[in-house]
């Protein structure tokens, strides 16, 4: 059962990052943007259970809750808190999410991609973890590839940069000038 060590603001003013003293899964980010997607998910299926929560992120040490922007959050962060500290600690069910959720370096419609494309696509996720992913994780959030096709890197932000309104506009064109390094062509979309 993971303790709340701390309690972060985020750039998002609709979400709030709780650090924990234990970890909740072994390096593997659950996202969940409503109910239904939180179904299978405990944790997730009991914070949505709460009025006005509307997305749950977490990984490791760490967990985001996102409001709707109705709720006092106050009052709303000692009702999530609750089940977050009645979550089991992380376990070997970590490492089976791991393996299923692994995208195979397939793009959306199934097509393997070039070895081209794998090498540009495994340059792109050094960057992005050296040079993108720490400062988002740090804000409560974060962002996976979904796809790469041709010059288009389509990118989803998770957590607290999910609707932050900094995701959509500083954070992607950062992220594409930081990609351009690798392909000069190169446009990010966030899906």
């Amino acid at each position: 059962m993971p303790k709340i060590a701390d309690l972060e603001y985020t750039p998002n003013p609709n979400a709030r990052k709780f650090v924990l003293k234990e970890p909740l899964t072994s390096g593997l980010a659950r996202s969940f943007e409503n109910a239904e997607q939180a179904q299978r998910d405990e944790l997730a299926a009991r914070l949505f259970a709460i009025p006005h929560v509307t997305n749950v992120f977490y990984i490791d040490n760490w967990i985001t809750v996102t409001q709707d922007g109705e709720a006092d959050w106050q009052n709303l962060l000692r009702e999530v808190a609750t089940p977050i500290r009645e979550a089991p600690a992380a376990e070997k069910a970590s490492e089976e999410f791991a393996k299923a959720a692994a995208w195979l370096a397939e793009d959306e419609g199934g097509a393997t991609l070039s070895d081209g494309d794998k090498l540009k696509l495994e340059q792109i996720n050094e960057l992005l973890d050296e040079e993108v992913r720490p400062f988002l994780q740090g804000d409560g959030g974060d962002l996976y590839v979904v796809g790469l096709e041709g010059s288009t890197l389509k990118v989803h932000y998770q957590g607290a940069c999910g609707t932050c309104p900094s995701s959509i506009s500083g954070t992607l064109a950062g992220i594409e000038g930081l990609v351009r390094r690798i392909d000069p062509e190169m446009e990010v979309i966030a899906v």
